[in-house]
């Protein structure tokens, strides 16, 4: 999908971090904005720099983990630009660094409902847009622990891989529907954004409950930081060459090419 001017693009989880990444890139580039989150000063701040910058923004405060919410998102989208051509599922948190048996049941419903059933209401509540239109496509934010395992961060890893198979199956369901329907799944490194941070305001950090050693340990999984722009630009070029992954990162694609390896290996055996 081409994206050009007056497009229309929805971002979940747009106040900061890689949502205002796209926000920006997509700006720039002339196309409307709705942008939402569930922190609504952090919204407004977002819609205000953005607005300065030149851009046409709605902002819309929503939870994904609740399908009403992102289906009033939805229909506020509809009344203020009567179309939606990009549908960005990028809400997320991550969990706190453990082993699988010390994370709490607590924490995997809160990564379940908010980064799995999540991406599911936003293509609930947008897909019968872009299929009544005939074109558009979604970009739904995972991880390089959608490709492969990360250490410490089960909770997380296990969503990421499940928000990488739904987009997969989605973009084949799409355009079994029509040709211009598509999926991209974003699988980056680690990103300097405020991930952690949002993710203790949430709740899912407890960073009382979590050593520095550990922090660290996690981090330490991801290999380089990127900014939110090159991520933003990575999914963006993506979207635009009909790609269904884009894992931007210095050693993603190692970290991924070994899993296959060592999966293709295990399966020879069978």
């Amino acid at each position: 999908m081409r994206i050009t001017k007056d497009k229309v693009a929805v971002i979940t989880g747009g106040a900061s971090g890689i949502g205002y990444g796209l926000a920006e890139a997509l700006a720039e580039r002339g196309v409307r904005l709705v942008i939402s989150d569930i922190r609504e000063e952090g919204l407004e701040k977002a819609k205000a720099s953005l607005t300065a910058a030149g851009a046409e923004v709605t902002a819309v405060v929503a939870d994904v983990s609740d399908e009403a919410s992102v289906r009033a998102l939805a229909d506020r989208t509809v009344a203020a630009y009567g179309r939606v051509d990009l549908v960005c599922n990028n809400a997320g948190v991550v969990s706190p660094p453990a082993p699988l048996w010390e994370q709490e049941a607590r924490i995997w419903e809160l990564m379940i409902s908010v980064k799995v059933l999540g991406v599911v209401h936003g293509v609930k509540a947008f897909a019968p847009l872009l299929i009544e239109q005939g074109t558009g496509h979604f970009l739904n934010t995972a991880s390089s622990g959608g490709l492969a395992p990360l250490p410490d961060l089960t909770p997380y890893t296990t969503t990421m891989h499940a928000v990488v198979g739904l987009t997969e199956t989605l973009d084949l369901e799409l355009k079994r529907v029509a040709p211009a329907l598509g999926a991209t799944v974003l699988c980056p490194g680690l990103v300097d954004t405020p991930l952690g941070q949002n993710s203790v305001a949430l709740g899912a950090i407890d960073l009382q409950a979590v050593s520095p050693a550990a922090m660290q340990n996690a981090a330490a999984n991801f290999g380089g930081k990127l900014s939110a722009r090159q991520v933003a630009d990575s999914a963006i070029a993506a979207i635009e060459a009909g790609r269904v992954h884009v894992a931007p990162g210095g050693d993603v694609a190692e970290r991924a090419q070994a899993r296959v390896t060592a999966l293709l290996a295990d399966i020879a055996e069978c």
